[in-house]
């Protein structure tokens, strides 16, 4: 798995590194996890990722970009296939929650998440 951070300019210069870039790719073609949040799903889209896939990011990061035949969704955390997207600082905790929950299963991520004393949904 990789695992994008947002912000800016961050998000601008993984999506302008080829070694990112070229990284992206092979991990997709390779059926591994790639995710990213807030303002890097545009690194994805760069990569060719999410053509035809449901997606979130911070409102606004994909637009005038590569991202053609998205799904954008307005949900804290989207996971299509092997692609994961976030919206922004906001949505971290549940980002990384998913994460915990598709890497290790629902079991640890309930573990690591009880402590936490998040409200309940």
């Amino acid at each position: 798995m990789i695992v994008l951070p947002g912000g800016q300019p961050g998000s601008d210069h993984l999506r302008d590194d080829p070694r990112i870039q070229l990284k992206l790719k092979q991990l997709a073609g390779a059926d591994k996890y790639v995710a990213a949040i807030c303002a890097a799903p545009r690194a994805l889209a760069q990569a060719g990722l999410l053509d035809g896939r449901r997606v979130t990011s911070f409102p606004g990061s994909l637009e005038g970009g590569p991202a053609e035949n998205v799904d954008f969704v307005n949900e804290p955390v989207v996971i299509d296939g092997k692609i994961v997207t976030s919206r922004g600082p906001g949505t971290a905790m549940d980002f990384a929650l998913s994460l915990i929950e598709l890497l290790l299963g629902r079991e640890m991520r309930d573990k690591v998440e009880k402590p936490l004393q998040r409200p309940a949904a």
